[in-house]
């Protein structure tokens, strides 16, 4: 099973980078992709909340035909990693679920390599187990 293509574009680009300080870089560029919702926009609370997770990261999704649509709040400014990751499991919005359900939690490894604390691991590890139970 495929997983959602504009992941899968996502991830084709950085894949390109092989020098570590291009691909540090380029996830820093894609983290600067990430919009901030107000709390009045994205509500917390702890059924929302990505345990293990160093930044304070929420993910809600909200039904969108047969899919869902993801949003996430990264509360922490210097999450640089959880944008990043916000960023590309939010492009798996409106793909089959079948697809979301396809993505692999070695998709952390893929993107970030050996770079990762334990606890970062775990928290975007995390990240990815919710969508895909979001989206099941």
């Amino acid at each position: 099973m495929p997983i959602p293509a504009k992941l899968q574009e996502h991830l084709d680009d950085l894949a390109f980078f092989t020098d570590r300080q291009d691909r540090i870089e380029a996830l820093i560029a894609l983290a600067d992709e990430y919009r901030h919702p107000s709390v009045e926009q994205m509500v917390r609370s702890e059924e929302k909340k990505v345990p293990g997770c160093e930044s304070e990261v929420y993910i809600e999704a909200v039904p969108v035909g047969s899919s869902v649509e993801f949003h996430f709040a990264v509360d922490n400014p210097q999450g640089i990693s959880a944008m990043a990751m916000a960023v590309l499991l939010q492009s798996a919005s409106g793909a089959p679920k079948a697809e979301i359900g396809a993505i692999d939690e070695g998709i952390v490894f893929q993107v970030f390599g050996n770079e990762l604390s334990m606890g970062k691991n775990l928290g975007l590890t995390n990240m990815v187990r919710i969508v895909k139970r979001l989206a099941a």
